[in-house]
């Protein structure tokens, strides 16, 4: 009897993955999507204004918090794979909200750096210790699942926290942001007792992704063909979305079309909605599709959003068709992503050895993070500048070349890896192994 209970409850995780585990990952998540939702809109004004250090060190404030996360996530791949994602993530929350505390306290320039310095590495420690769990969580089966609903939590997170935070924000009064950076804090350690302690399973990966010799580090990532190209199609994916989000099209958006910012903050919105109430939709029909396709599809998508802002460009005196135009540019730009949350981080699992697995996650978290802080610079240069069409022209350009290294990435993964053969298929692909050792 026992033997018979056992079998159908391994069968039942292998349906749905680790069920508590992760959930109170999936609870983490949102936390910490809350959290920076609650305060990363207003930092630039905390620093800018309620402080009165100006603009300049702002923008100091925010490179440091960047640099953090070039500086920690080589080693917190390291830490993953040798001690396992809970302590990492312990370790991550505890920085992170012992520089959200201290920032809200802080008065001056110096303490300010070094508590940004702080959050930022916390933050970006806690991400790929976050998705190591959402693997050693899941099953192939369940991996796309868990990854969509992940991307959905951090949006409705983000929101929410924005929503929150903007009620409790008030210039005149500094107290009302040391008690907004406080809360923060509070979320961080709700991160590490609901999701710090959750037991989290053994990775459940291929028999070539447990293969147990050849290169480690960061060694092991360039020596993966198919890694190094996932790795360059999600540096062009986060520059060309991500990297614009909030920073080339709201300044298009803002300068050149003039839209005003209460428009702006309703088309992030819709931005928002649009994952939402889609994102499960779209893991269904991903489910049935390779992803590489997936990720092209995303770029056509996204071909349509850059078209949409040369209408909004051109037709800027008609303000109220320049207004619909702008919105169905985010709109369209949460199609795409609702379309890549199922499969940029099951790829990176599957591709991972598992002896590998917090690399390889830290090291597509750190791509990430040099895009999206790469691509704002570019778009506000450009569309500064007064060359609007150019960097229309440039994002479009950057749009296509998505499309083309998706497509061209398929030949380096298995079947299994893009979704192309059932995900109970676990057998070893010796090509794999050969275009690996390359």
């Amino acid at each position: 009897m026992c033997t018979v209970t056992g079998t159908v409850k391994q069968q039942r995780q292998q349906r749905r993955g680790a069920g508590g585990p992760l959930r109170r990952v999936q609870i983490g998540n949102a936390l910490s999507a809350f959290g920076s939702g609650f305060t990363m809109p207003y930092m630039f004004v905390y620093v800018d204004q309620v402080r009165g250090l100006g603009s300049l060190a702002a923008g100091m404030v925010f490179t440091v918090f960047a640099l953090a996360a070039l500086a920690v996530l080589p080693f917190t791949g390291r830490g993953i794979d040798r001690y396992g994602p809970r302590p990492v993530l312990l370790a991550g929350a505890g920085l992170a909200g012992t520089g959200a505390f201290a920032f809200g306290h802080a008065t001056g320039t110096p303490t300010l750096l070094v508590s940004s310095f702080l959050f930022g590495a916390g933050v970006t420690t806690c991400q790929p210790a976050l998705a190591t769990m959402i693997v050693r969580c899941s099953t192939a089966a369940t991996r796309s699942h868990a990854f969509a609903l992940q991307f959905t939590l951090v949006n409705l997170g983000m929101g929410i926290g924005a929503l929150v935070g903007g009620q409790i924000v008030n210039v005149a009064d500094p107290a009302s942001l040391t008690r907004l950076f406080t809360i923060e804090a509070a979320t961080f350690l709700g991160l590490a007792l609901v999701t710090g302690t959750a037991r989290i399973p053994t990775a459940q990966l291929s028999v070539v992704q447990g293969k147990n010799d050849g290169p480690t580090g960061l060694r092991a990532l360039f020596a993966d063909k198919a890694m190094v190209r996932l790795s360059i199609l999600a540096g062009l994916i986060f520059f060309t979305c991500y990297g614009q989000f909030e920073s080339g099209v709201a300044a298009f958006a803002t300068d050149t079309v003039g839209t005003a910012p209460s428009t702006l903050g309703f088309a992030i919105g819709a931005n928002a909605v649009t994952i939402v109430v889609l994102q499960m939709f779209m893991v269904r029909i991903t489910a049935r599709r390779r992803r590489t396709t997936a990720m092209a599809a995303a770029g056509l998508v996204w071909l349509g959003a850059w078209a949409m802002a040369l209408v909004a460009g051109l037709i800027r005196t008609e303000a109220m068709a320049a207004t619909v135009a702008i919105v169905s540019i985010y709109a369209l730009f949460g199609v795409g992503e609702s379309l890549l949350a199922p499969t940029m981080g099951p790829i990176v699992a599957d591709l991972a050895p598992a002896r590998l697995l917090g690399t390889y996650n830290a090291g597509y978290a750190l791509v990430k993070q040099i895009a999206i802080a790469i691509g704002p610079a570019v778009g506000v240069l450009l569309v500064g500048s007064g060359t609007w069409p150019l960097y229309l022209a440039a994002m479009a350009g950057s749009t296509l070349l998505i499309v083309l290294l998706a497509l061209r990435l398929r030949p380096y993964l298995t079947a299994e890896q893009d979704n192309a053969a059932p995900a109970v298929v676990r057998t070893p692909a010796p090509v794999r192994e050969l275009q690996t050792a390359a």
